[in-house]
C-alpha cells in the first residue's frame, strides 16, 4: 500500500528556491540613520568600575536599556552588558555589547538578540567602518546595518559610537532565510590554511579564544564542511577550481567582497591580516557564505608601512610565504582573476559614484558633528579634537590615519582602475531559483552578469533524465533572467543548468552538476514518525551505552520498503539532511534510529540532535517530496510523544514509551507538570553560568568527571572549564545540559 501527497504538502514543499538571492531587511527603527538615537544605559556604579577594570572578561550583568530615536522610546529591563572588541578593551573609549536575550530567553529587540556598541577610538571621523557597511549593502552583499547613536551611561554621556548589527543565527535567518547551518566567527591567524582531513584539526585555540569559533550547533561541534571546503581549496587542480568551488562556497559574492574590501583599503579582515570575518554553511544552498566583519580599519588607516591607496590589486596578501589560500586561488585561476576584473571595473564605474559618495558622507558628517563636540572620551586615546574630526575627511592627521578619506577614494579609486586587467570575462550565473506548484508551469529564474553585452541566456534541462533540451531565458533588464516551462509531468523531476553567453562569445554553464527541482506530485512509501523523544536521560540506550534523542519509524503499508532511498530531517528546509541506512523495512515493522548528532557510531545514528524545547522531524523521498513530517514544542525528561496508535493521525504524550515496538497498547497522558530550571547564558562564554532559582546542584563533565557541586546556588563560576559539554543536575533530580564555548 502506497499512498499520493496531500496538495497541503505538496505546496509547502515544492514551491522550493533554491540558491535565491539574499534578504536586505530595511534599516527599520534600530537602525535608522537619518537621525542619531540615543542610548541610555543604567547599571550598578561599582558593577561598571569592575568591568572597566577587568577589561578582558566576557562576564555579562545585568543592566536596564532605553532606546529613543525621537519615533520610538523603549525601556528593557534585565538587559546583558559587557565590553566587547579585541584590542578596543583596552582604550579609553570602550566599546559595549548589549544582549537583550541573556537574562530573559528568548527575547528580541527589533528583531536582534545583541546590540554591538562600537567606539571606534583608532577612527578620528568615527565614520569609515559606516561608510564601508553602506558599500557592501549598496553593493547587494548581505553585511550588517549600521548607525551613529550617541550613548549614555548612568545619566553620564559616553560618546558617539556606531551601532552595528550582530552577526549570529538570526542574521543569517533574515539574510539567507534559515539559521541552522555552522556559523564560524574566524579571527586572527584564520588564513584557511590546509591543516589535512581531520575536522578537529581546525578547532585551533590562539591564545584567548579560538581561531574558528563554532558560534551555532555547539553540542554537535562538528567541523567537517569547513575541512571540506578548505580541502576543496587546497587540492583541487585550477582547472577544476570554478566547478569545485561552485560546489561548497558562495564565490560569486565572494568576488564582490573582496573587490570593496580592496578599494575600501580593509587590510584587518582575512585578505591580509587573516582576520575579522564570519563563514555560514547556508543549509538551503549547500555552501558557505563570508560575511564581513569589524571594518573600521579603512580608508587609508596603516599601522604596516603600506600605502593601501596604490597597493597592487592582484598581490594584496602579504608576501613571501603568507599566503592567503581563497584569495591566492581565485588571482591564480584565469576564470575567478577575469571576473574579479570585471567587479572591480563594475564598483568603480557603476556602483559608486565617488562625487555622490562625498557628499552622501559629507551631509552625514554634519548630522553627527553636533555630538561630537562634547564626546568625553573622543580625546583621550590620541588627544583627537574637533578639529580633527572635521579635517579627518580631507587631510591624514598623523600616526596611524595616513590620509583623509575623500583623498583616499578618489587616489584609490583612480589606482584602482590603472590596474584593472583588459580581459574577456566568462558571465557570473547566481542565485538559481524556482517556482513548482501543482497545476501551474514550472517557472526557472537566476542572475547574470557579465561587462560585454547583450547576453543570450538559456536553460540547459533534462526531464527524468531524457534528451538534453534548451529554452531561452528572458532578461528583466536588471540582471534577472526567467523562463516557463510547460508540458512537463508533476511527477517527473527535472535536472537543470543555464547556460550564458556575452557579446563577446565568452560562456559559462553553471551549476557543474545540474541542480534537481523535484516533482510535485507521485507515490511515497506508508511509512510514520511514529513515536520520538527529544530527552532522554534513561530510558533506553544504544549499543553503546549512550542515552540519546531517538526517532522511531513504522511501516503501515503492506509492503516492504527500502529505507536506503529516503532521508530523515530537523529541518524543513534542508530535506535531504540525513540518509537513513539500507535496512528493509518490513511491512507492519518498526526501527529506532538515534537522533545524537554523531553519525560516525553506527548507521542508524543521525547527523543532527532534537531540540526538546520543540522543532520539526520530516522524512522525505530524493527528490525532497514529504513522506511524514512531525511539528513538536517543548518536551519533558524521558517523557516520549507518538500516534495514539501506530499510525494515527493525533499525536500525544504516551503514558509509557515503546521504543521499537507498537504503541497500541499505551493511553494518552498530559504533559508531566515539571518546572523547568532555566540556566543562562547557554552557550556561556563569559566567566559566570546563572540558574534561574536557587538549587543545589553539581555540574558534570560528558565523561563524567565533577567539575562542581554547591548548595543553594543562583551562580556557578565556569571561567575554568574547558570547551566542551556540561550537564547540570539538581538536588530534585532535574538534569540541564548546557555548553561552554571558547573564551
Amino acid at each position: 500500500m502506497r499512498r499520493a501527497l496531500s496538495l497541503i504538502l505538496i505546496l509547502l514543499s515544492t514551491a522550493a528556491l533554491t540558491r535565491s538571492q539574499p534578504s536586505f531587511p530595511d534599516n527599520g527603527q534600530l537602525y535608522v540613520d537619518t537621525v542619531v538615537p540615543a542610548v541610555y544605559i543604567s547599571i550598578h556604579p561599582d558593577t561598571l568600575a569592575w568591568i572597566y577594570a577587568n577589561p578582558d572578561s566576557d562576564r555579562e550583568f545585568r543592566a536596564v536599556f532605553v532606546f529613543d530615536n525621537g519615533a520610538v522610546r523603549d525601556t528593557l529591563e534585565q538587559v546583558g552588558f559587557r565590553l566587547r572588541g579585541n584590542t578596543s578593551r583596552n582604550s579609553k573609549k570602550k566599546s559595549f555589547k548589549v544582549s537583550f536575550n541573556t537574562f530573559t530567553p528568548g527575547r528580541k529587540y527589533f528583531g536582534v538578540e545583541k546590540m554591538n556598541l562600537n567606539g571606534e577610538h583608532n577612527d578620528p571621523s568615527v565614520m569609515r567602518s559606516k561608510i564601508m557597511w553602506d558599500i557592501l549593502r549598496k553593493w547587494n552583499i548581505p553585511a550588517p546595518r549600521a548607525n551613529h547613536v550617541r550613548v549614555h551611561i548612568n545619566g553620564s554621556y559616553f560618546g558617539l559610537y556606531i551601532n552595528v548589527e550582530h552577526i549570529d543565527e538570526e542574521f543569517a535567518l533574515s539574510r539567507f532565510g534559515n539559521k541552522d547551518g555552522n556559523l564560524y566567527k574566524c579571527l586572527y591567524p584564520a588564513d584557511l590554511a590546509y591543516r589535512g582531513t581531520d575536522p578537529d584539526s581546525y578547532k585551533l585555540w590562539n591564545g584567548t579564544r579560538w581561531t574558528y569559533e563554532l558560534k551555532t550547533n555547539l553540542e554537535e561541534n562538528d567541523f567537517s564542511d569547513l575541512a571540506k571546503q578548505i580541502g576543496i581549496l587546497h587540492n583541487t587542480e585550477d582547472q577544476n577550481l570554478v566547478c569545485e568551488l561552485d560546489g561548497v562556497f558562495n564565490v560569486q559574492d565572494y568576488l564582490k567582497i573582496m573587490t570593496a574590501q580592496i578599494l575600501c583599503g580593509d587590510w584587518d579582515g582575512y585578505l591580509y591580516n587573516k582576520n575579522n570575518f564570519y563563514l555560514y554553511h547556508n543549509t538551503q544552498t549547500g555552501r558557505f557564505e563570508y560575511i564581513p566583519y569589524d571594518v573600521d580599519n579603512t580608508f587609508g588607516i596603516d599601522w604596516f608601512g603600506i600605502n593601501w591607496a596604490e597597493r597592487n590589486i592582484y598581490g594584496w596578501q602579504p608576501g613571501g610565504d603568507q599566503v592567503r589560500p581563497l584569495y591566492d586561488r581565485i588571482v591564480n585561476n584565469p576564470v575567478l582573476r577575469d571576473q574579479f576584473s570585471f567587479y572591480a571595473r563594475e564598483l568603480i564605474d557603476n556602483t559608486l559614484d565617488i562625487d555622490s559618495l562625498i557628499a552622501a558622507v559629507e551631509a552625514r558628517k554634519e548630522l553627527i558633528y553636533p555630538f561630537i563636540v562634547n564626546d568625553p572620551f573622543y580625546p583621550l586615546d590620541y588627544g583627537y579634537d574637533q578639529a580633527d574630526f572635521l579635517n579627518s575627511y580631507t587631510s591624514a592627521t598623523g600616526a596611524h590615519v595616513k590620509w583623509g578619506i575623500f583623498p583616499y577614494l578618489e587616489a584609490r579609486s583612480a589606482s584602482m582602475a590603472s590596474q584593472i586587467e583588459e580581459g574577456d570575462a566568462a558571465p557570473v550565473i547566481k542565485y538559481y531559483a524556482w517556482d513548482r506548484r501543482s497545476g501551474e508551469p514550472l517557472r526557472v529564474s537566476c542572475t547574470v552578469e557579465a561587462a560585454s553585452r547583450p547576453l543570450t541566456v538559456k536553460l540547459v534541462y533534462s526531464v527524468s533524465g531524457g534528451d538534453s533540451r534548451e529554452a531561452e531565458m528572458t532578461g528583466d533588464g536588471n540582471g534577472r533572467f526567467s523562463v516557463t516551462l510547460t508540458g512537463i509531468p508533476e511527477d517527473d523531476p527535472v535536472t537543470c543548468q543555464v547556460l550564458a553567453s556575452s557579446a563577446s562569445g565568452a560562456t559559462t554553464l553553471l551549476p557543474c552538476n545540474p541542480f534537481l527541482i523535484a516533482p510535485i506530485s507521485g507515490e511515497t512509501p506508508l511509512l510514520f514518525i511514529n513515536e520520538f523523544m527529544a530527552d532522554n536521560e534513561q530510558t533506553i540506550s544504544d549499543e553503546h551505552g549512550f542515552f540519546s534523542d531517538w526517532i522511531e519509524i513504522y511501516n503501515g503499508g503492506d509492503e516492504p520498503v527500502s529505507l536506503g532511498n529516503l532521508y530523515l530531517t530537523d529541518n524543513f528546509n534542508d530535506p535531504l539532511k540525513w540518509k537513513m541506512p539500507g535496512t528493509v523495512l518490513p511491512a507492519g515493522g518498526f526501527i529506532l534510529l538515534w537522533a545524537d548528532g554523531t553519525p560516525g557510531l553506527g548507521e542508524r545514528h543521525a547527523s543532527f540532535k532534537l531540540d526538546k524545547d520543540g522543532e520539526e522531524i520530516g522524512i522525505y523521498n530524493r527528490y525532497k517530496l514529504v513522506v511524514d513530517t512531525v511539528t513538536f514544542g517543548l518536551q519533558y525528561e524521558d517523557a516520549s510523544m507518538g500516534r495514539r496508535s501506530d499510525g494515527a493521525k493525533e499525536i500525544i504524550f504516551l503514558a509509557a514509551s515503546t521504543p521499537g515496538r507498537s504503541n497500541n497498547l499505551t493511553s494518552a497522558s498530559p504533559a508531566p507538570e515539571v518546572t523547568a530550571l532555566r540556566i543562562y547564558p547557554n552557550p556561556v562564554a563569559a566567566e559566570t553560568l546563572w540558574l534561574s532559582e536557587t538549587a543545589d546542584c553539581r555540574v558534570y563533565g560528558i565523561s563524567g568527571i565533577l567539575m562542581f557541586s554547591g548548595t543553594e546556588v543562583t551562580e556557578i563560576d565556569v571561567s575554568a572549564f574547558p570547551a566542551g559539554m556540561y550537564i547540570l543536575v539538581t538536588g530534585d533530580g532535574r538534569a540541564v545540559r548546557f555548553v561552554r564555548s571558547g573564551k
